[in-house]
């Protein structure tokens, strides 16, 4: 079973089975042609590959995913030219990259999703996550994102097929 982002008359909405939760996209919504910065929301089935969280501000997650704990040192390269790019990496680091230790909470959960990963291609898309909403469901960067309560409640019950999918319906 997947969780399938999608909009409808309310908004966006993350839909897992018979759950169904308020969620944010990215500022662009959804688009099939992702570009590194252009704040879209790439539609497709992607796969969770492991988890992330800030284990100063929470336990660790229940889940069937790999998990691990965010250190301070931790960022994502998003730099298209680097040969780092779309993966994790480890602060300081020169090329343009996003920290994972947050002053927010947005990344207390951080699932990193499949995207542009399995070879990663120069400038099409990096840091496509699943994380913690802001309180507004304000748009993200390209990611989605559910509150604490209901990311944490999609990874107790989620199963190691499980797949994120930006679905846009058509017209």
């Amino acid at each position: 079973m997947d969780l399938i982002v999608s909009q409808d008359g309310d908004g966006w909405q993350a839909t897992f089975g018979d759950k169904r939760w308020r969620c944010a996209v990215g500022r662009g919504g959804l688009h099939t042609d992702k570009v590194e910065g252009d704040g879209v929301s790439p539609v497709g089935r992607w796969p969770i590959r492991q988890i992330f969280y800030r284990a100063d501000r929470m336990a660790k997650p229940t889940t069937r995913f790999p998990c691990h704990e965010i250190d301070r040192l931790d960022g994502w390269c998003d730099a298209p030219s680097h040969p780092d790019y779309n993966r994790q990496v480890k602060l300081p680091f020169a090329a343009s990259h996003e920290e994972l230790w947050r002053q927010d909470d947005l990344y207390d959960v951080v699932v990193v999703l499949g995207h542009n990963d399995d070879p990663p291609v120069a400038g099409a898309g990096s840091a496509i996550f699943l994380h913690v909403a802001r309180p507004t469901y304000s748009p993200t960067a390209g990611c989605a994102a559910l509150s604490k309560e209901d990311l944490l409640a999609f990874l107790a019950i989620a199963e190691p097929t499980s797949h994120l999918c930006f679905h846009r319906r058509s017209a």
